[in-house]
């Protein structure tokens, strides 16, 4: 398999992939493929069952087999990602983040407690291990990896987690003071050995206001002033 991006860089918007014959890959987001060549048959859609968790809302995966050619694209400001899968990888993650995955990849289920499945609103985590795989992942902005330690907790917002380790212990908090902790998304308490995958492209409404110029002053009378949010734009 060959993978060319269109970017000279690890992480783009859109990758095309070259398969030999023999070869073979399953794309979880197959509404992404923009363009594809190759015999008809050499794609296959089918129904994904995770762990029968899913029944009333369908996933469908895509095989593709060599020899053939296609090309991923994402919308603007989501990145992909290869993630080579080597004997000894156990990063979870959830399925959202998977574009697509090498064929002879193991792919298990793990299920999330109850308090973690109502935070994340994912019940099934996935776990891929391989010999020699490859793994194209979907992130918000480019990823970031940062290593974990076994006793000193590292806390990371809910939302911009794309892959922990199995062995990890996590558990939802905020910290800082009173104000922080109450102006804060959930964040994961981790503590583990390895590393995490964080997507840093984390969305923030009133952060891209500021940016355009929404100046300080008409925060403030946002604030002081009766329906000020409705009277000042």
């Amino acid at each position: 398999m060959h993978i060319v991006s269109d970017q000279q860089t690890v992480m783009s918007q859109a990758v095309t992939v070259q398969l030999e014959e023999q070869e073979a890959v399953y794309v979880l987001h197959p509404q992404q493929i923009v363009s594809f060549q190759g015999q008809s048959e050499q794609r296959e859609d089918h129904f994904m069952d995770i762990a029968g968790m899913y029944r009333k809302r369908k996933f469908i995966q895509s095989r593709i087999a060599g020899p053939a050619s296609f090309l991923l694209g994402l919308p603007a400001g989501f990145c992909i990602q290869m993630l080579p899968i080597t004997e000894g990888t156990d990063l979870l993650f959830e399925w959202k983040h998977i574009l697509f995955y090498t064929e002879g990849m193991k792919v298990e289920r793990r299920i999330q407690t109850l308090k973690n499945a109502v935070i994340t609103r994912e019940l099934v985590k996935m776990k891929f291990s391989s010999h020699d795989g490859v793994l194209g992942i979907v992130s918000n902005g480019p990823l970031h990896i940062m290593e974990l330690h076994p006793d000193k907790p590292t806390y990371v917002d809910v939302g911009c987690l794309v892959a922990y380790p199995e062995n990890a212990v996590l558990k939802p908090r905020v910290y800082g003071n009173t104000l922080a902790s109450q102006y804060m998304n959930y964040h994961w308490e981790i503590t583990g050995r390895g590393y995490v995958l964080l997507q840093t492209g984390k969305s923030d409404a009133q952060f891209a206001k500021d940016l355009e110029g929404d100046g300080i002053v008409k925060r403030v009378l946002r604030e002081v002033i009766p329906f000020g949010n409705v009277i000042i734009k």
